[in-house]
């Protein structure tokens, strides 16, 4: 049965974790293993649950209820349902609620990369990417465009960041993805090693004079391939690229030098996808 609560009292301390926690807070709410993020719409609710995620409460403007997200709240059994009109949840969050409502939910379980990669035969390693708007787009063109998983360097932006899940549309809850390398000493050394291991052959994405054109037949006919990706500034570490299998770029016209690293991987997934 639905656990209605309308809002009147802004100080609740049940609702800190839409309006007045950081995303660091967030992830150390609970136990840090486990912490807590947040879902927005009920598309990317609806995806997070089908991948497991428990969820804790919902926020939501009323109007919705017996609207677009009655499903949803059937399906979180009798968790609260804090509710109000859209100018108060404004006053609250500190911002509209676009897509109107809120899911905060425990994050799941981190596979290792071992088990995240297990049948894979496309994988995306992100190095140092902190913007979480990249992030979350790497993840929608992963999910599209065949890439299995996605491995992300210690550096990496939290993927379960509230702008990173809203852009990928839920697709974070699509691809599986862990860390490589609990610590940034870890890589690119040790978690290049660990690649290798699982049969993986490496490819850099960055501007070289020995690069290859994305296209080469070799790098293409690759049965098992990880595409490493770098930052937007910096691009990725020359340590990376040195111990890479290969570096590749993608052709540019009009003296264009490069792509926004998001666009960048769609292109690559695209063309080094199994075929």
């Amino acid at each position: 049965m639905s656990n209605i609560i309308e809002i009147s009292d802004f100080s609740l301390p049940n609702l800190d974790v839409f309006a007045r926690l950081t995303e660091t807070q967030l992830r150390n709410r609970l136990e840090p293993e486990i912490g807590i993020f947040i879902a927005e719409s009920t598309k990317v609710i609806g995806l997070a649950l089908d991948a497991g995620c428990e969820p804790i409460s919902l926020l939501m403007e009323r109007k919705y209820i017996a609207g677009q997200a009655h499903g949803i709240i059937t399906r979180c059994g009798d968790i609260p349902v804090y509710t109000a009109d859209s100018n108060l949840l404004a006053g609250l969050t500190g911002f509209q609620l676009t897509r109107g409502v809120l899911c905060a939910m425990r994050r799941p379980h981190l596979p290792s990369v071992e088990e995240a990669c297990a049948g894979a035969s496309r994988v995306a390693v992100l190095e140092g990417i902190a913007d979480s708007t990249n992030v979350g787009a790497i993840f929608r063109s992963a999910a599209a465009l065949g890439i299995d998983t996605v491995l992300l360097t210690p550096s990496c932006c939290d993927p379960l960041c509230r702008r990173a899940v809203r852009v990928s549309m839920g697709t974070i809850f699509q691809v599986p993805w862990a860390r490589i390398g609990s610590e940034s000493s870890q890589w690119p050394q040790q978690g290049m090693k660990s690649l290798r291991k699982l049969g993986f052959k490496t490819v850099a994405m960055a501007l070289n004079d020995n690069a290859v054109s994305i296209d080469d037949p070799q790098l293409m006919a690759e049965e098992k391939l990880a595409i490493v990706l770098g930052s937007e500034g910096n691009g990725l570490a020359p340590c990376t690229i040195a111990d890479c299998d290969y570096t590749a770029c993608i052709p540019m016209s009009h003296n264009v030098d490069s792509l926004n690293v998001a666009a960048a991987s769609a292109v690559a997934f695209w063309q080094l996808r199994v075929r």
